[in-house]
């Protein structure tokens, strides 16, 4: 089975400073992954590395193709990012940053309809700012933009932070839906519930090395606690 993800010895960094050290690994297609670590392990760098951010050495593959030096391209061949601090765009509606979506030119199951059933509260506010919304609606504004470019995999940058436990629960049942359409998640979350309850598996990062991967049952064990703990 071909992944739709796959890191060959990536290294990573901005400038002189090296981020990412030799990390490997794939994620296989409906498969969801939790991505743990302390600050700046190099979990956001991972994410970023897909779209060429940072300064990459080494192979990522996208549904088993290397993806060249253009930052638009994993977009186009199926990977969305919602990354951390939601990004919004202020002068556009609900609807407006939604559409942005459908740039990826790729064709699937999401419509404007079919996000708006899995977020209410959006359909709702369809025709105001994006920054008029709450806090977590702008969260789920975000993830309903991302799906709009059809991604075989859907990767998520600290998608809880700051949110009530209410809005958690309901962006929870977002991704199991998500989850059970056959997308496939890259999960960089501090809430270690969240990663228990959805992933997989989990790998975890130690100063931009890959240190750790297992099923998610290990994530209790005191040995994985003591190296993503805050």
């Amino acid at each position: 089975m071909t992944a739709v993800l796959e890191f060959r010895d990536v290294h990573a960094g901005y400038g002189g400073a090296v981020v990412l050290q030799g990390v490997s690994f794939s994620i296989a297609p409906g498969e969801t992954v939790g991505l743990v670590g302390r600050n700046g392990a190099g979990k956001s760098t991972t994410l970023m590395s897909v779209y060429g951010v940072p300064t990459v050495r080494g192979e990522i593959l996208v549904d088993g193709k290397k993806l060249g030096s253009k930052g638009y391209e994993a977009t186009t061949r199926g990977v969305s990012l919602v990354p951390q601090g939601k990004r919004i765009f202020p002068n556009l509606s609900v609807e407006e940053n939604l559409l942005l979506g459908r740039a990826s030119g790729r064709k699937g199951q999401w419509s404007l309809e079919s996000v708006y059933e899995l977020f209410p509260n959006l359909a709702r506010g369809s025709d105001r700012h994006g920054t008029a919304l709450s806090g977590g609606e702008q969260q789920m504004l975000a993830i309903g933009r991302a799906l709009m470019a059809e991604p075989l995999l859907l990767m998520l940058d600290e998608p809880t932070e700051g949110l009530a436990p209410v809005v958690i629960d309901q962006l929870m049942a977002a991704l199991r839906e998500i989850q059970s359409r056959g997308t496939a998640l890259l999960l960089v979350e501090q809430h270690i519930a969240m990663i228990q309850e959805l992933a997989d598996r989990f790998l975890a990062l130690r100063s931009g090395e890959l240190v750790q991967s297992g099923p998610v049952s290990d994530l209790k064990s005191r040995a994985v606690q003591e190296l993503i703990a805050l």
